[in-house]
């Protein structure tokens, strides 16, 4: 009886873990107009070149973690598993492929080229023959990923191993700009932000990414459990290969790491007010009175926002945290007659957490309607 209670209790944990196993959070970012928002991560590395785990793993972890796309992009020059694991340059991606087309994830077959500085590390994305990048000249390289119609990308550019002192924009990296072997830069890489990144996508109209260059089991470099990896938002007209490649070559992508959203404030802006609910009821504010407006954030992320500028007829709180998942009542208090005249009151805040650059921060503006 009492082998029999232990068998039942043995399967029992195991049903219980295998159940757990097969759990996937939610990432709560939202989708914004005309677009979907997908969660990506296009620097990832196996047992194929410097990582310590299978490929399917990283199929598995992404999943779990409620991604959406991700790139295994191995070393093309670096390998060295290379004695014990024998294989040419595609085989992460064969053996990924059939498990991410199971769990409905997308996996952009890519590869890194690994070169000393200048050029330093590019991801190819979306090519078609790995084996054909192992090439001498790194330009030579470059050249076959692109006209396999690679997206191509340059990984932790201000990677203290290659730029100890200074992060330089090399003359080679302005050849492969104007190559067009040069689309997107990394601003964020593992736990780096590099500033001048974020400056030279927005001068030079790179692609932002932030990834994570992982080469151990995600949960030893992250809390994935109550926080997340580094992550690429993607906004994509469809969620397919297609969708997230057109998206990349025209830029559509936010840097999201650590409670913190970097970008283009033609995306940022959508995706903060599609991250809240307002109500739309009329204030009926008046000289000398309080009114209070509850916002709803639905994101993951806490928005912190700094008054930039007085409002009109009205104060309106210096400093408000908009919690994830939390309602939050902001007070305005007249303080004028023309109030009675006003049909919206309008509110300009700087979201502390969203950049535009390495010096600037999103500015926002609340239109609240009034009478």
């Amino acid at each position: 009886m009492q082998k029999f209670t232990y068998l039942i209790l043995s399967v029992l944990l195991f049903t219980a873990q295998l159940s757990m196993g097969q759990t996937r959070k939610v990432i709560h970012i939202p989708d914004i107009p005309g677009y979907q928002t997908l969660k990506c991560d296009f620097h990832m590395h196996t047992v194929f070149s410097d990582g310590t785990v299978w490929p399917t793993v990283r199929v598995e972890e992404a999943w779990r973690e409620g991604l959406d796309v991700i790139s295994i992009t191995d070393h093309i020059e670096y390998r060295p598993h290379s004695k014990d694991v024998v294989s040419d340059h595609n085989r992460s991606y064969e053996i990924a492929s059939p498990l991410a087309e199971k769990l409905n994830l997308i996996l952009v077959k890519g590869a890194e080229i690994t070169r000393g500085m200048p050029p330093g590390h590019l991801n190819t994305l979306f090519i078609k023959n790995a084996n054909l990048l192992e090439r001498d000249d790194v330009f030579d390289a470059l050249q076959e990923a692109r006209d396999q119609g690679a997206f191509i990308l340059w990984n932790h550019p201000g990677w203290k191993a290659q730029q100890p002192d200074t992060t330089l924009w090399w003359i080679e990296h302005t050849r492969l700009l104007n190559s067009d072997l040069l689309h997107g830069i990394e601003v964020y890489n593992y736990k780096s932000y590099y500033p001048e990144a974020i400056d030279w996508a927005n001068d030079k109209n790179l692609t932002m990414f932030a990834n994570t260059d992982i080469h151990p089991p995600i949960a030893m470099a992250y809390d994935v459990e109550n926080s997340h990896r580094p992550l690429t938002l993607v906004f994509a007209n469809s969620r397919t290969q297609k969708g997230v490649r057109e998206a990349l070559f025209n830029k559509r992508t936010v840097v999201y790491y650590n409670n913190t959203l970097m970008g283009q404030a033609a995306l940022l802006e959508p995706l903060f007010f599609a991250s809240l609910k307002i109500e739309k009821t009329p204030l009926e504010l008046k000289n000398g009175e309080a009114k209070v407006i509850e916002i709803e954030n639905t994101s993951d992320v806490d928005f912190e926002l700094e008054l930039v500028q007085p409002g009109i007829g009205f104060d309106a709180p210096a400093r408000v945290t908009l919690e994830a998942h939390r309602v939050t009542p902001i007070e305005l208090r007249g303080n004028s007659d023309q109030l009675s005249s006003m049909n919206k009151l309008e509110a300009y805040y700087q979201v502390n957490n969203m950049a535009v650059s390495s010096t600037e921060n999103l500015v926002v503006t609340f239109s609240f309607a009034n009478n």
